[in-house]
């Protein structure tokens, strides 16, 4: 059923509601979703199965003002600052859309202004912007072709001898 979540007044419970609605909408677009255990990350979900793997946030709005939407972007009531998340997904829950929006353009912010009826706004580019989640090859993953480490320091002439490739010994 349609904006199911708008009948939910506890806010942490409507947000539950909202990962539980992005998940589905993920798997839904063919995404592989993996949720980290605890509460303790400031990201809900890790996307991908391969290559990159990316954080994402979950947050959800119901706060209306004629056709603009307010969402708060806070995480323990502060902007989020630093390396947190890749993409905050925004279900706006009267209108039935999400929001993949990159963190660089929501960092230290405290709210956003969302205007899903307008094909002309700032964030209009990442509405319905599944596509950003899809699967990438990553520039920090590659290919391990050879190794060469050693942890003895009661024998160092050790590891000048050892050298290891592809986890056999040379």
């Amino acid at each position: 059923m349609k904006n199911r979540g708008a009948n939910i007044s506890d806010r942490k419970l409507r947000g539950e509601w909202a990962e539980m609605a992005f998940m589905t909408a993920a798997a839904e677009r063919g995404l592989t979703v993996n949720k980290p255990f605890g509460e303790m990350c400031h990201f809900d979900f890790v996307i991908g199965d391969h290559g990159c793997l990316l954080r994402v946030q979950v947050k959800s709005t119901l706060a209306r003002e004629g056709t603009v939407y307010q969402c708060s972007v806070r995480g323990g009531h502060r902007p989020y600052v630093g390396d947190v998340f890749d993409f905050l997904a925004i279900l706006v829950i009267p209108e039935d859309v999400w929001y993949i929006i990159p963190a660089q353009l929501v960092l230290g912010r405290g709210c956003l202004i969302l205007y899903p009826r307008l094909e002309k706004c700032k964030y209009a580019p990442y509405k319905e912007a599944w596509r950003l989640l899809r699967p990438r090859a990553c520039a920090l993953r590659g290919t391990i072709s050879h190794i060469e480490a050693c942890a003895d320091p009661l024998f160092p002439q050790a590891c000048d001898e050892a050298t290891f490739i592809l986890g056999q010994q040379a």
